[in-house]
Formats: structure tokens, C-alpha cells, sequence
């Protein structure tokens, strides 16, 4: 019985967050045996515009595929696919969701993941251009802010790239911004969201409490320990648990979050709007073409890119902060394909 009321619990969450449109989608999780891959399989399971689910990894997928299918919910195909069907899990299928790569340990940085992770979204990439060139990609595999050009410049050599079709996942910024602010003001997390712009670590996450109206008002102190929590909160994680790996029961959540927008934007919902790692003309000036910002999602994945707004004097010192910082990070994945 508890089994089933959790199972039952966790499809209630998702819906919270779905359309009652009527396109459903088939979906591929790239990496789906690993610690963000199987939470994340689950959660796009309970999703209602979810039709089919193909899972793919290395190894473990067509086990985790076996233990998904058994949920109670409407899509009616779950595929697992070892190592040497990566082909077969890319066909027909019209979003990707990539969280394959290996997990930080402590002490290390979002780039200490390049090396490793780099070839692996470099690959994954390639098969995904070659096979379901339109499908619309969203990348959690660490560091975005590296690992979103590498796709783009994989698409771009094989001759298919739409940069509004590729998208780096920063919605747990987004979901940490939220429930912290919310225990330092003592409101709802439901209440206290937070648009955060620039990249997906450390200082290039940028979040603009000045735009909230539970935010605006902090200072000092409670405002510069907000602001560190919520771009150092990965390190919280990853040293809790203790070499064991780091977030990838929220970093699933967060991912299955803003797979379920594109998917209502793809649906055609209107107003659909995150924060999102996309190909950007706002800091293009700068050498920065890559940057999140409050996105709106449509039929065509990104349909419109928001300005970040008026912000804070103390926002304009993190944005400061953040570019130099970002654009090393993209400058480093292009390189890495080049």
C-alpha cells in the first residue's frame, strides 16, 4: 500500500506541473541508469505527455525500464536500450534529455567534470544529429555552461543546427533559488520563485532577489549568505554525501520540471516561461552567445528570449562577476569540438 500511495503521490506532483493538452511526445533519457538518470525516468513516467520513454545507458537501462514500466500511468511504452543500441533509443523520438556523465566528488568543480563528461556529450551529440536531427535536446550533463556549446557545435557540424531546439537545464538554480528564499522569509516555496540568469555554477549563477517581492527587501548579511547558498548550494550535497555523489534526486526533479514546460510549450501552451541556458543575443557583444534567462517556450522550443529587466546595484557586481567566468566556459566546449 505505501508503495503504491507514493507512486500515486509522485504522479499527483508531476501533474501539478502538466497540460491537459492533448500531443504527447516520445521522450529519450540518454544516461538513464546513472544517479539522475533514474529518478528522472520515474518522474517522466508520471508525466501525462510523456507517450513513449526510451532509456538508454551503458549499462542498467533495460533494468530501470523493466522497473518504470510497471507504474501505473498512461504512456504505454518504456524501452530500455543498452550500450550498442543507442541508435535504436534516438528514432523517432522528438525530445532528449541527456544526464549522462560522471557525478562530482568533493572538492571538485563543475569543470573538473570536462574532461570526462565533455566526450561523452560529444558523443551522445553526434548520434542524436545523425539520427533525430530535430528533436530538441535538453542537456543536464555537467558543466552547461561548457557542455551546451559542445552540443550546439556538434549540430552545427553536421549541418542541422536550430539553436532553438537545444537547451542547457539551470532549473535547479531556479528550484534552490525558491526554497531558499522561502525558509529565510518563512513563506512557501510555491510563492518565492526567483529568475536566475547567466550560467550553472558557482559565481556565473546570478539570482535576481530584486525582482521578487520576497526578495527585494534583504540585505547585508542575509543577502550575501542567500546569494552564496544559492550558487554554492551543489557543494552542500555533494559534501553530505560524502563521496557518494552529489544532487541528483533535486537535480532530477529540476530536470523532469523543465522537460514538462518544454512539453507544454510543444503542446502549444501559452505563456510557458523558465530560465533556461540558450543560444542568446543579450551579451552576443560581449563574445557570450550563450546565456540563461526567463525564456518562453513554444511549438518551436525557444520562441522568445526575455531581457533580463532592472536589477539591483548588487546584481550588477554579480552579473559583473559572472561574464568573464562564463564566457572562458563556452569559449572552453567550443574549443573542445573544434
Amino acid at each position: 500500500m505505501f508503495a503504491r500511495s507514493a507512486t500515486r503521490a509522485l504522479a499527483s506532483q508531476s501533474r501539478q506541473f502538466s497540460s491537459s493538452a492533448a500531443r504527447q511526445t516520445k521522450v529519450a533519457v540518454l544516461g538513464a541508469g546513472g544517479g539522475i538518470g533514474q529518478p528522472l525516468s520515474l518522474l517522466l513516467k508520471t508525466n501525462p505527455l510523456v507517450t513513449s520513454l526510451n532509456l538508454y545507458d551503458i549499462r542498467g537501462a533495460p533494468g530501470v525500464a523493466a522497473d518504470v514500466s510497471h507504474i501505473d500511468t498512461a504512456s504505454e511504452v518504456v524501452t530500455g536500450y543498452p550500450a550498442d543500441k543507442l541508435d535504436q533509443a534516438l528514432e523517432g523520438v522528438e525530445v532528449v534529455v541527456i544526464p549522462a556523465g560522471v557525478p562530482r566528488k568533493p572538492g571538485m568543480t563543475r569543470d573538473d567534470l570536462f574532461n570526462t563528461n565533455a566526450s561523452i556529450v560529444r558523443d551522445l551529440a553526434a548520434a542524436v544529429a545523425r539520427v533525430s536531427p530535430q528533436a530538441h535536446v535538453l542537456v543536464i550533463s555537467n558543466p552547461v555552461n561548457s557542455t551546451v556549446p559542445i552540443v550546439s557545435a556538434v549540430f552545427e557540424k553536421a549541418g542541422v543546427y536550430d539553436p532553438a531546439r537545444i537547451f542547457g537545464i539551470t532549473s535547479l538554480d531556479v528550484v534552490r533559488a525558491a526554497r531558499f528564499l522561502g525558509q529565510v522569509t518563512g513563506n512557501d516555496p510555491a510563492n518565492t520563485r526567483v529568475t536566475v540568469i547567466g550560467g550553472h555554477s558557482g559565481a556565473t549563477i546570478v539570482p535576481l532577489l530584486s525582482q521578487s517581492p520576497y526578495g527585494k527587501s534583504l540585505t547585508g548579511e542575509v543577502y550575501a549568505a542567500l546569494v552564496h547558498r544559492i550558487q554554492f548550494g551543489g557543494d552542500e550535497v555533494v559534501k553530505a554525501k560524502e563521496g557518494a555523489g552529489s544532487a541528483t534526486l533535486s537535480m532530477a526533479y529540476a530536470g523532469a520540471h523543465f522537460t514538462d514546460k518544454l512539453l507544454r510549450g510543444l503542446a502549444g501552451e501559452k505563456g510557458v516561461v523558465t530560465p533556461t541556458f540558450v543560444r542568446s543575443p543579450l551579451y552576443a557583444d560581449q563574445g557570450i552567445d550563450f546565456f540563461s534567462t526567463n525564456v518562453e517556450l513554444g511549438r518551436n522550443g525557444v520562441e522568445k528570449i526575455h531581457p533580463i529587466g532592472p536589477i539591483s546595484a548588487e546584481e550588477e557586481k554579480l552579473l559583473a562577476a559572472c561574464l568573464p567566468d562564463l564566457k572562458k566556459n563556452i569559449e572552453k566546449g567550443k574549443n573542445f569540438v573544434q
